[in-house]
C-alpha cells in the first residue's frame, strides 16, 4: 500500500489541492510504521509542500 500511494502522490503533485487530499487518505489506509516512511519520503520528495506535508501529517498522527 506504501508503494501505491507514493505512485498516486506522484501523478497528483501537480496541483497542491489534489495533493492533499490525496496525502490524507494514504494516511489513513496506512499502517502506523509505513504512515513514518511516507513522510520521510514525502519531504525529501515534495519540498515545495513541506508546510503542507508537516500540517497533515501532525493533525492526522
Amino acid at each position: 500500500m506504501l508503494e501505491f500511494s507514493k505512485q498516486i502522490l506522484l501523478k497528483v503533485s501537480f496541483d497542491r489541492n489534489l495533493f492533499h487530499k490525496e496525502l490524507k487518505k494514504s494516511i489513513s489506509w496506512l499502517q502506523n510504521d509505513d504512515v513514518e516512511k511516507l513522510k520521510i519520503w514525502c519531504l525529501s520528495s515534495f519540498i515545495i509542500y513541506k508546510e503542507l506535508i508537516v500540517e497533515v501529517f501532525e493533525s492526522t498522527c
